[in-house]
């Protein structure tokens, strides 16, 4: 059984940064294709950006392109989503969530490739 961990959320001012950590119980974490999302009150869950198994390709919602960065370290079975330019907008709990098939070719912007989620941590960005 996959459990992902969630750190690093915060509240943080319009403009700042924050660094998100998913860290992956499995030794399967470095087959497999990994997520963020996150669901803004009163809103639906959304994709924010995904990294394929190696790392050498990334997708990310056009809202946070050029501000947000995802990375993985296989050798520490841990994701990153660095976040820069914060928005109040971004205010969100982020999950982070992992493929449930290996090396897969797809990288997915939907949630129903994705068998495994963490429980989520709070971003607050204040105007």
């Amino acid at each position: 059984q996959v459990e992902l961990v969630e750190s690093g959320g915060g509240l943080v001012q319009a403009g700042g940064s924050l660094r998100l950590s998913c860290v992956h119980s499995g030794r399967t974490f470095s087959s497999v294709n990994m997520a963020w999302f996150r669901q803004a009150p009163g809103k639906e869950r959304e994709f924010v950006a995904a990294i394929n198994w190696s790392g050498y390709s990334t997708r990310y919602t056009d809202s946070v392109k050029g501000r947000f960065a995802i990375s993985r370290d296989n050798a520490k079975y841990t994701m990153y989503l660095q976040m820069n330019s914060l928005k109040p907008e971004d205010t969100a709990v982020y999950y982070c969530a992992a493929d449930d098939r290996a090396y897969r070719a797809i990288v997915s912007m939907t949630e129903d490739l994705y068998g495994y989620w963490g429980q989520g941590t709070q971003v607050t960005v204040s105007s």
